[in-house]
């Protein structure tokens, strides 16, 4: 973790696993099934499990394998959620959520072109792979407690429709059958 990293942390502390399953749980309550957010809150649930199955392999080809299957949902998540989710938070004007978002996003993606490079069975790839891991999972929780619930609850059923049928066909353009 940088300096500038473990500043950050300091002063804006991560939230709570508490705060998190209640953003989640939220999120669900509002999320229409099949919709683009049920799609994004299943896919929050495909990283948790790469990540964990990242972490958990012990060996070099094992943990080499597991990070190209979460990279592939990541980039995939993100691509999907940057050609079509943000658009339409900045619609509802929300900008400045959907600039934090591609700008969180373009970050990870950043520090996953690091990892790659890292011994995967070394203690700076497992603080690597926690570093993105946290973030990740402070990225999912602004878009599960605030961001995309009040692009839910602003953008016009039309709105909706298309997100859904965009974000599914960006999603399966890149991930396809892979998650």
């Amino acid at each position: 973790m940088s300096v500038l990293d473990q500043v950050i942390a300091a002063v804006t502390p991560p939230e709570s696993n508490e705060a998190r399953l209640e953003a989640r749980a939220n999120a669900q309550a509002v999320a229409v099934p099949g919709g683009w957010f049920a799609m994004i809150l299943d896919h929050h649930l495909l990283l948790e499990d790469a990540f964990a199955a990242t972490k958990a392999a012990r060996d070099a080809a094992s943990r080499t394998a597991a990070l190209k299957h979460l990279g592939v949902i990541l980039t995939g998540h993100a691509i999907a959620e940057e050609a079509v989710v943000y658009p339409g938070l900045g619609e509802a004007g929300e900008k400045g959520h959907a600039t934090l978002g591609y700008n969180e996003q373009v970050m990870v993606k950043m520090q996953m072109a690091m990892l790659e490079k890292l011994d995967p069975i070394s203690q700076d790839f497992d603080d690597k792979l926690e570093h993105i891991r946290g973030a990740v999972a402070h990225h999912m929780y602004q878009e599960e407690g605030t961001w995309f619930i009040e692009l839910s609850e602003k953008a016009p059923a039309a709105d909706q429709a298309m997100i859904t049928q965009r974000y599914q066909e960006e999603w399966s353009r890149y991930v396809g059958a892979d998650a």
